[in-house]
C-alpha cells in the first residue's frame, strides 16, 4: 500500500505530525510492525538499528610519559528501547553515517584519559582492564546518545621510543639462550642416539654371527642325531620296558599293601578294639556292682538309724506319757479325796441345819429329808470311793473332777426332790400315825 509503511527488523520507524505520542517525544516510534502514514500531514524516516563498528586510533601518553600509539575497535547500535531510539534520533536522524565518527572520537577521549593514569606494564597485561574502564567511562555519554556498546576491544598498541622492545629485551634474551641450550641439548641427544643406533647396529651383527653359527651347530647336531637315531630308538624302547616294568612292580607292591591291610592289619585293630571294648565293659560293670553295693550299705545304715532314732523316741513319749498319766491319776484320786471330804463335812452340817429346823417346827417331811440328808454323805463318799477305784480317764484335769463330782451332788439332789414330791402327797396325820413305826422309819433311813 503507498502510504503503509513498514521497518525492518533492524529499523525503527519516526512518523513525526502524528496527534499520538509515546512518553516525551514529539513523534512516535514504530518497530517490529506497519503504521499509515497519511502524506502531506505526516513524515516518516527510518532510524538504522543495526551494529556498527567503530575504529580508534589514537596517541596517548602514559603515566610514565611514553607515548604509544593505540589502536582499539568499538562494536555499538542504537539501544531498542524508545528512550534510546529517541536520542538517537534526535542526534543522528540527519548523520546516520557519521555516527561511526562521532562515537570514535567519545571513545578516543575516554581512551586517552584511561591511558593517562596507567604504566606501560599495566596496559600490556591488563588489556580487558582498559578496555572496561573505557566502556564504564563512556556509558553515561552514550546512555545521552542512545548508545549501546557491545564490545570494545584493543588491537594494537605500538611503541616509537622502543620501550615495549627494551621491555621484551630480557625476555628475548633469556628465550633466546633457552633456544641454544636447547639446540646444544638436542645435538648432544642427536650424537648420543647416533652411538646408540651404532652399538646396536653392532650387537645386530654380533648376534646376527652368533646365530647363524648356532645354526649350523644345530645343523650338524641334527645330522648326527639322524645318524643315531636307530641306537636311540632302540635305547629309548628299552628305557620305555624298563619305566613300564618299574610302574608294574611298583603297582604290585602297592596291591600287596593294600591285601596287607585288608587282611592283617585291620582284622587285627578290630580285635583289639573289641578286646578294649569288652574291658572297658567289664570294668565299667564293676564299678557299677561296687557303687550299688555302697549305696545298698549306706542305705541300710541311714534306715538302721533312722529305726533305731524312732523307737528311742517312741520309748522317750511312752515314758513321758506314763509318767504324766500317772502322775494325772494321782492328782485326780487326791483331788476326788478332797472333793469328797469337803462334800461330807458340807453334807452333815446341812443336814444338822435341816434337822433342827425340821425339829423347831415339827415338820415330819422335814425330818425324813433330814434323814435322808444324813445318809447323804454315805452316799456320796461310797460313789467317790468307787470313782478312785476306778480306771476313770479324765480329760480336762481338776475340772473334769469337779464336773463328775458335781454330778453325783446332783444326782443325789434329784433324789431327795423325788423323796419331797413324794411326801408332799401325804397328809400330816398319816405321817403323824406312821411316825411311830418302828419299820418305816427304818425303812425311810434305808432309803
Amino acid at each position: 500500500m503507498l502510504f503503509w509503511h513498514v521497518p525492518a527488523p533492524n529499523e525503527a520507524l519516526l512518523i513525526s505530525g502524528s496527534k499520538r505520542r509515546q512518553q516525551d517525544t514529539q513523534f512516535r516510534i514504530v518497530t517490529g510492525h506497519g503504521a499509515l502514514v497519511l502524506p502531506v500531514k505526516q513524515k516518516a524516516r527510518v532510524l538504522s538499528l543495526a551494529l556498527r563498528e567503530a575504529e580508534i586510533v589514537e596517541d596517548c601518553i602514559t603515566q610514565q610519559g611514553i607515548r604509544l600509539n593505540v589502536r582499539a575497535v568499538a562494536a555499538f547500535k542504537v539501544g531498542d528501547d524508545p528512550a534510546s531510539i529517541a536520542n538517537a534520533a534526535r542526534r543522528f536522524l540527519s548523520e546516520q553515517d557519521r555516527m561511526e565518527v562521532l562515537v570514535g572520537r567519545v571513545f578516543a577521549g575516554h581512551l586517552r584519559s584511561i591511558i593517562g593514569g596507567l604504566t606501560v606494564e599495566q596496559i600490556i597485561r591488563e588489556r580487558d582492564r582498559v578496555a572496561q574502564e573505557v566502556k564504564d567511562g563512556s556509558h553515561a555519554e552514550m546512555e545521552k546518545l542512545g548508545i549501546v556498546v557491545d564490545a570494545l576491544e584493543i588491537q594494537e598498541i605500538e611503541d616509537a621510543s622502543g620501550y615495549i622492545n627494551n621491555l621484551a629485551a630480557p625476555h628475548a634474551a633469556s628465550v633466546a639462550s633457552q633456544a641454544r641450550i636447547a639446540r646444544a641439548q638436542a645435538d648432544q641427544a642427536a650424537a648420543q642416539r647416533e652411538l646408540e643406533v651404532a652399538a646396536m647396529k653392532a650387537q645386530y651383527e654380533r648376534d646376527a654371527e652368533i646365530r647363524k653359527a648356532g645354526f649350523l651347530a644345530e645343523t650338524e647336531e641334527a645330522r648326527a642325531r639322524a645318524a643315531q637315531a636307530g641306537p636311540l630308538a632302540e635305547a629309548q624302547a628299552s628305557q620305555e620296558v624298563i619305566e613300564q616294568q618299574t610302574a608294574l612292580a611298583k603297582r604290585n607292591a602297592e596291591l600287596a599293601a593294600q591285601r596287607l591291610e585288608a587282611d592283617v592289619r585291620r582284622p587285627a585293630d578290630a580285635e583289639a578294639y573289641r578286646k578294649r571294648a569288652i574291658a572297658e565293659a567289664d570294668r565299667d560293670r564293676a564299678k557299677l556292682a561296687a557303687e550299688a553295693r555302697a549305696f545298698r550299705r549306706r542305705a541300710i545304715a541311714e534306715a538302721d538309724r533312722d529305726r533305731a532314732k524312732l523307737a528311742a523316741e517312741a520309748a522317750a513319749f511312752r515314758s513321758t506319757t506314763l509318767a504324766a498319766a500317772d502322775a494325772e491319776a494321782t492328782r485326780v484320786q487326791a483331788d476326788a479325796t478332797a472333793y469328797q471330804e469337803r462334800t461330807t463335812a458340807q453334807a452333815a452340817a446341812d443336814a444338822i441345819q435341816a434337822k433342827a429346823a425340821a425339829l423347831g417346827e415339827g415338820n415330819q417331811e422335814l425330818i425324813a429329808a433330814s434323814r435322808l440328808i444324813e445318809q447323804l454323805p454315805v452316799l456320796v463318799g461310797a460313789a467317790a470311793s468307787g470313782i478312785a477305784g476306778s480306771n476313770l480317764t479324765v480329760l480336762n484335769g481338776a475340772e473334769g473332777v469337779n464336773e463328775v463330782l458335781a454330778g453325783l451332788a446332783g444326782q443325789g439332789l434329784s433324789i431327795l426332790d423325788l423323796l419331797k414330791r413324794a411326801t408332799a402327797g401325804q397328809t400330816p396325820g398319816s405321817v403323824a400315825g406312821h411316825s411311830g413305826s418302828p419299820s418305816e422309819n427304818g425303812q425311810l433311813a434305808t432309803m
